[in-house]
């Protein structure tokens, strides 16, 4: 190996012609059977195991983004699907594609401005007071707090407000979890329209309290639509619309 060169290495796992193993562990006689799917992910993210308490909140945040109607996503993969039904795989990543600053993934934007605004949480100061600094500076710079807010779910957002009830039972709402909220009640009264967190803001939090890097926070979003987005293309598969879709559309537009 040339010496500029260094080595290549990865901690995930490994096959030999007998074994398949896991972050450390015997994937066939350790894992199968023995770990959920939501436990998976995290072992595979962050290298162990999570506690229970840290499981029924990882999972918590999976489950309650896998569905929430004919999104983007779900309408991307449908009419992908309809034009090219041998490729279930491609229609899933056209709409997982759509996961983004608007729909989604936003509690990478979250997460991102709790841990600037928040960055030690061993000692979190004021927490009023940040969240109205937050505020003031998304308002200067006309940009959205990201988070907040929902078309649909007002005053409150039901998966947030059981996201946090969660974590209040496991002993996780802690300063993220605060001023989350805290940010909702601030921009809410200074805008004068109710602003409540919605699901991709409360697992911003949640993803903080478990001393997660923002950076992972869209992942969550992937993991749990992907299983939604394959309910759609079955569905798709079995009670089409996406042709019917694209015809009125069609027909609309050439009016």
């Amino acid at each position: 190996m040339s010496h500029s060169q260094r080595q290549l290495k990865s901690e995930l796992g490994r096959s030999t012609s007998d074994t398949v193993t896991v972050r450390g562990f015997d994937l066939p006689q350790e894992l199968m059977g023995h770990i959920n799917f939501g436990d998976m992910a995290f072992l595979q993210i962050t290298g162990r195991r999570p506690a229970p308490s840290e499981s029924i909140i990882f999972n918590a945040m999976l489950v309650s983004l896998v569905e929430h109607g004919m999104t983007p996503s779900a309408i991307a993969t449908r009419m992908v699907l309809a034009g090219a039904p041998e490729a279930l795989q491609a229609a899933v990543a056209a709409g997982l594609n759509g996961l983004g600053s608007r729909f989604a993934g936003t509690m990478e934007g979250a997460a991102r401005v709790l841990q600037a605004a928040l960055p030690d949480a061993t000692q979190p100061g004021d927490i009023k007071a940040i969240a109205n600094a937050v505020v003031e500076d998304h308002a200067a710079r006309r940009h959205f707090v990201p988070g907040i807010g929902h078309p649909l779910h007002k005053p409150i957002d039901p998966r947030a407000e059981r996201l946090r009830a969660i974590a209040q039972d496991q002993g996780f709402a802690g300063p993220y979890v605060e001023l989350m909220w805290e940010i909702s009640a601030s921009a809410s009264e200074t805008s004068g329209r109710v602003l409540p967190v919605n699901v991709t803001g409360a697992i911003g939090a949640l993803l903080c309290e478990l001393g997660l890097d923002w950076r992972l926070a869209r992942g969550m979003a992937v993991m749990s639509r992907a299983v939604g987005l394959v309910g759609h293309a079955w569905e798709e598969i079995n009670t089409p619309m996406a042709d019917e879709v694209y015809r009125r559309i069609e027909d609309e537009v050439a009016r």
